[in-house]
């Protein structure tokens, strides 16, 4: 099993989530989407009115991409490049860490890698900085809101390896149950004490709380949709071939003692 056929299995994999994930978004999240560029239009109407001397100029230059597009191909485009190498990172790490995580198997090794890389890069993320529809936040602030995030982003990865380090080695002295504690909870202390010590942004103004929270509950359903469907095919695809090449080995063991 070599990493090539990791990488190829997992965008495959990628391909078929962003599809699945373009699914979700589409009809789970569009909707409160433009609900929000509605309430965002509203603003922005009201104070246009409010400065009569308002001129049009800025905003008719660039190039105008329409809400159409950007829902339909523009979301398709964006959900399947994620996917596709999002999916080949999952099957380089699992190709990685085959073999290194006690008595897993393939399967297995690769299961784990795709439930501890949703926990540790989509959802705990997520949850210290949660997606922000249109209307949502001061553009003087975004690009510290984007540093903040991606530096979180890091200490929940780099927090993750070592969880899964330390409790593969605790595994060979104490058993896999007081491993998987250790781990879990090393993870949680560091993110827990990095997430409290970095800053809160806290940006939503007078925007509806209901739309709010449809809007980023259909953004993890979103997340949710495209790391599961990565770990289910990936897995599904390992073992697969696990299977295979252990059944020719026995196959050339067997004419070997012939």
């Amino acid at each position: 099993m070599t990493a090539r056929a990791f990488l190829v299995r997992g965008l495959l994999a990628g391909l078929i989530a962003g599809f699945a994930a373009f699914l979700v978004s589409h009809q789970v999240g569009e909707p409160h989407v433009e609900r929000a560029i509605a309430l965002e239009e509203a603003a922005s109407t009201e104070a246009h009115a409010a400065t009569p001397d308002h001129s049009h100029a800025e905003e008719e230059e660039g190039t105008v991409v329409t809400r159409a597009n950007q829902r339909t191909w523009g979301l398709l485009t964006a959900t399947l490049s994620v996917g596709v190498a999002l999916g080949g990172l999952v099957g380089l790490v699992a190709a990685s860490v085959l073999g290194r995580i006690g008595r897993l198997g393939p399967g297995q090794s690769t299961a784990l890698v795709a439930v501890v890389g949703f926990v540790a890069v989509g959802l705990v993320p997520f949850l210290k900085y949660p997606a922000t529809p249109p209307a949502v936040g001061n553009p003087d602030t975004i690009g510290n809101r984007t540093t903040e995030y991606f530096v979180f982003l890091l200490v929940s990865v780099a927090a993750a390896a070592l969880a899964v380090a330390l409790g593969s080695r605790l595994a060979r002295r104490y058993g896999g149950y007081v491993a998987v504690l250790a781990g879990v909870a090393a993870y949680l202390v560091v993110v827990t004490v990095v997430g409290l010590l970095m800053p809160t942004v806290n940006e939503v103004g007078d925007f509806p709380a209901d739309t709010l929270w449809y809007f980023r509950r259909a953004s993890l359903f979103t997340l949710a949709t495209l790391w599961a469907v990565i770990g289910i095919v990936l897995t599904g695809l390992v073992g697969r071939l696990f299977h295979t090449e252990e059944a020719a080995l026995r196959r050339r063991e067997l004419a070997a003692t012939l």
